[in-house]
């Protein structure tokens, strides 16, 4: 039995819409699309169908695409997120940079360039219209310098666990905590500043 690529479209706009699915189904063999006129269709579509791709507008009904995908992320629904928009403010496309976003296409390009985006997406890269591709202001973290309980307390931090909490979660003491956030300032020369760990975590790293 043939398993399809399935992926989510969604857009208030029906003709925008229409194309778009018209365009993936020429041009990507063996994908079952399922379109959603709304955020909050969208996200039921989603957290049933789990598909490989989704694809979200930024400004939807009910739910808009940038909170559709911050509660996808926080589900942990294993799903690569693409967003399509006209939207080529940087301040905005930094924001949704930091969700761990897969692709980011201007709708005035989408008919040529969001096939192209889901096939380079699929293959475990990110895509990005070129248009805005000087916005992109994703540094490379090498996470090999961190040793497995720092990598798990940066993971907490981003949650906005405190030092107590953490501490309680991972069942060590306080003073370990502190002794890994210590660890951590070091190997990334953080300045000796209050919350300066806590900026970087929310500066740097996705939603986990």
């Amino acid at each position: 039995m043939e398993v399809k690529i399935k992926i989510v479209v969604a857009d208030d706009h029906p003709l925008l819409l229409e194309g778009i699915i018209s365009v993936i189904e020429k041009e990507i063999f063996g994908v079952e699309i399922f379109k959603a006129n709304n955020g909050a269709e969208a996200l039921q579509l989603v957290s049933e169908i789990k598909p490989a791709i989704t694809i979200l507008d930024i400004e939807m009904p009910f739910l808009d695409g940038i909170e559709v995908a911050k509660k996808i992320r926080q589900a942990k629904i294993p799903t690569k997120i693409i967003f399509l928009t006209l939207h080529k403010e940087r301040s905005l496309f930094n924001e949704i940079n930091k969700l761990g976003i897969e692709g980011y296409v201007l709708k005035e390009f989408s008919i040529n360039q969001i096939a192209y985006c889901i096939k380079t997406v699929m293959l475990g890269k990110k895509y990005y219209s070129k248009e805005i591709e000087n916005f992109i202001e994703d540094p490379i973290i090498d996470f090999s310098i961190f040793t497995k309980s720092e990598i798990n307390v940066l993971k907490l931090i981003a949650q906005e666990k405190t030092t107590k909490e953490i501490a309680e979660m991972l069942f060590v003491s306080t003073k370990t905590i502190d002794s890994h956030r210590y660890n951590i300032c070091k190997k990334l020369n953080l300045k000796p500043e209050k919350n300066s760990l806590l900026k970087w975590v929310f500066q740097n790293l996705p939603i986990f």
